[in-house]
Order: structure tokens, then C-alpha cells, then sequence
């Protein structure tokens, strides 16, 4: 979708046409083609319809191979930001859940929500943006893009090193996979075609309510936000009710990059707490952060570290990773992907690397309320937030 999309719209035409690049954006309702003025009649007349994005992460290659995560394609999600990065998590892919990952990219692809990007600039009106770039502009970009690429300044020496190392890493990557049976979830296009309602869930959110319904002994959460539906609230009070141990790891005050979230996981953080679930929230300056940026030497004053890993791990058996945050908007209006893989020690591998952030170095304690290491602004810009009725859409 295009809500969050950083480029400007000469670039996005002229990487459109390459001989071997199309672009499709699904829902375009925000920015791409669009100007403010339209944005805000989307807003009036299809409200739900703006609030529907397309959270899905993949990345297929050939239909051999894939991955799939949180990761986003910006500069934080690989830890090149100055001020701000963050902790995520993705799953590498070969075998029949590739195949299913392809098909599920082609029904987008194809669906009629996702539209080529050339289209959103042709049109006539005052409710569409009029952006051309003829053959000489795109020669211009692709020389841009050719010139910063080529300047070794402009790149971790680390970086050129693996991308150098790169026939010489599949031997590894052989050894290291794990193989077993995975389940490549999805949510469909369109996901919950109400026109008005901001409810209704989806396949991503009942798979995993089904994996937490089977849990028996231990349930252990990774999620960057953590804003319950009353659906979820009942599903983790019946799993503690039977003895089911949850412990979940998400972002503090200091860590979120999403104050609106924030405010709604504040809303709810006692009734969690005195339903019995363990709550950790990341630091801004969690202990193993140098070690988990290592390939960037940090400025004197280091970027804050956040959570952005969504994954679930289930009686240290089964294993979801995936862009499913443990929030409504996951739950109902975006859509979803993520794998479960029924392999007990890639599970416990998962787990231990969740609990290593949950250790006090890297994590606060929530019942210990960490909100008091934060300025006082920040405190009170989240106050301000909890008293918007934004539930459904957080």
C-alpha cells in the first residue's frame, strides 16, 4: 500500500520503467497519484477502506526460495539509521511453502485493489496528481541510482564484504536450515470487504488464535505493539485459567516508535498484568544492542533500539514468524502473513533468543513501571492518546 511509502513520484515512474521492474501499489488511497484533497475526501467517504493496508512481507525468489518477517525496506530495518533502529526477525524459506507464498503474491498482484503505478498518474481532474517523466528523466535517475551505488563511501565496508561473500554463503545456509513442516499463512486481498465496520478478523488471526487455544504449558510473544481485542483478552484468560504460562516481550515508553499504539497498550497494561501474564518491555538501550548492530560503528550518541520482530512460539514446539503484530489493526483491517513451523528445536532456538532480550539488562520489568524513565512530555502526549476512543484502529 501506500501509506508509508518514502519515494517521489518521478522516481517511482521511472524505476516503473525498466524493462524488468513492475509496480503495482494495493489500495492506493494515500499518497501514490494522490493529492492531499482526495486523501481526505477517502477518509470521509471510506473510512474503512484507508484503514485497510496491505502489512504483508515477502520476498520470493524464482518460486525456489523466500523470505518472510517483519522487515520492512527502509534503513532502520537494517540498522543504517543515525537515530533510530530496529530488532526484527524473518524466516528463510525453501519447499512447499514457497510455492503457497507465490500463489498467495500472484492473487494480490492480480486482484483489482492493486493497481499499476503508471495508472495512478494518467487521468484527467483535479483528483489526481499529474506527474510524467519522459525518456530523458528516467535516464536520470538510473544514472543517479548507478553513481551512488558505485561509491564505496556510501556502503559498510561489512556490507560489500557479504555481498562479495555471497557464492560462498549457500554452503552455509545448506547447513544451517532446518527442515520440517511449515504452514505459510495469509490473509486474502480485501481482507473483511465491510465497507464500514472495523471488525470481522481474518485466516492470519484465527490460525494463530488456533495455536494458542492448543498451547498446554508455555505461550512466548515477541510483538512490537500489544493492544488486545476483547476476542484475544478472553483467549489469553482462558490459556492462564488452564495453566498455561505467557510471558510476551514489547516495546516501552522510551523504545516505541508508536505512541498511538502505545497509549492503548498503557489503556490495558494493569488488567494484563492482574490476568496473570508476564510482561517485559524493551529498553531503548538494551545491553546487546552493539552487538546485534555490529556491522555499523556507532556515533557517539547510539540510535535507539526497538522491537519490530512478530513471532510467537507455543509450548517451545511450534514457532510463528511473520508481520502479525498482537494488535486490531493485525487482527482485522491489515493483512497479514507468517509461517508456522512445527519444529521443535528451531522453536527453542526462537524462544531462547526472545527470552535473551527479556533478560533485565535489555528489558524492564512492566509491573515495575518503567513509564518513569521517560520525559515527562512523552508521558503526557500518551496520556492525551489514551483518551481517544482509537481502539479498533491501534
Amino acid at each position: 500500500d501506500d501509506l508509508l511509502i518514502d519515494a517521489p513520484d518521478k522516481s517511482l515512474l521511472a524505476l516503473d520503467k525498466h524493462p524488468n521492474i513492475d509496480i503495482c501499489i494495493y489500495n492506493p488511497k494515500h499518497q501514490v497519484g494522490t493529492p492531499f484533497y482526495r486523501r481526505a475526501l477517502n477518509v470521509v467517504t471510506d473510512f474503512r477502506g484507508v484503514n485497510q493496508r496491505m502489512h504483508d512481507k515477502t520476498f520470493i525468489v524464482d518460486g525456489k526460495v523466500a523470505i518472510t518477517g517483519g522487515r520492512n525496506m527502509a534503513d532502520e530495518y537494517f540498522d543504517y539509521d543515525q537515530d533510530y533502529n530496529f530488532r526484527d526477525r524473518d524466516a528463510l524459506l525453501l519447499g512447499e511453502a514457497v510455492r503457497t507464498m507465490q500463489a498467495n503474491f500472484e492473487a494480490f498482484w492480480a486482484n483489482k485493489l492493486s493497481v499499476p503505478v503508471a495508472s495512478l498518474y494518467d487521468g484527467w481532474g483535479l483528483m489526481q496528481k499529474h506527474v510524467k517523466v519522459d525518456d530523458a528523466g528516467v535516464q536520470q535517475v538510473y544514472r543517479e541510482l548507478h553513481e551512488y551505488a558505485r561509491m564505496p563511501e556510501n556502503f559498510a565496508p561489512a556490507v560489500r564484504a557479504a555481498i562479495n561473500a555471497t557464492p560462498d554463503s549457500f554452503d552455509r545456509l545448506a547447513r544451517e536450515m532446518a527442515w520440517g513442516r511449515v504452514e505459510f499463512i495469509h490473509d486474502v486481498p480485501g481482507k473483511n470487504g465491510n465497507r464500514w465496520l472495523l471488525n470481522g478478523g481474518g485466516q492470519t488471526s484465527a490460525a494463530l488464535a488456533r495455536l494458542v487455544e492448543g498451547a498446554r504449558d508455555s505461550i512466548v510473544i515477541q510483538s512490537p505493539y500489544l493492544v488486545m481485542s476483547d476476542k484475544a483478552l478472553a483467549l489469553f484468560r482462558q490459556a492462564v485459567a488452564r495453566g498455561v504460562k505467557v510471558r510476551i516481550l514489547t516495546n516501552s515508553l522510551a523504545s516505541t516508535d508508536n505512541i498511538q499504539a502505545f497509549s492503548g497498550y498503557r489503556n490495558q497494561r494493569k488488567k494484563l498484568l492482574k490476568m496473570g501474564l508476564q510482561i517485559h518491555e524493551y529498553k531503548p538501550d538494551p545491553a546487546n544492542r552493539q552487538a546485534l548492530m555490529s556491522r555499523v560503528n556507532p556515533p557517539e550518541t547510539p540510535p535507539v533500539f526497538a522491537l519490530h520482530a512478530k513471532t510467537l512460539v507455543v509450548d517451545g514446539r511450534i514457532a510463528y514468524i511473520g508481520t502479525f503484530n498482537f494488535d486490531p489493526r493485525s487482527e482485522n483491517l491489515n493483512t497479514e502473513v507468517g509461517v508456522i513451523v512445527h519444529h521443535p528445536a528451531l522453536a527453542k532456538q526462537v524462544q531462547a533468543l526472545i527470552e535473551t532480550d527479556m533478560r533485565p539488562e535489555n528489558s524492564w520489568n512492566a509491573a515495575d513501571e518503567p513509564d518513569q524513565y521517560v520525559p515527562l512530555t512523552k508521558r503526557g502526549r500518551v496520556r492525551l492518546w489514551q483518551m481517544m476512543p482509537l481502539k479498533p484502529l491501534l
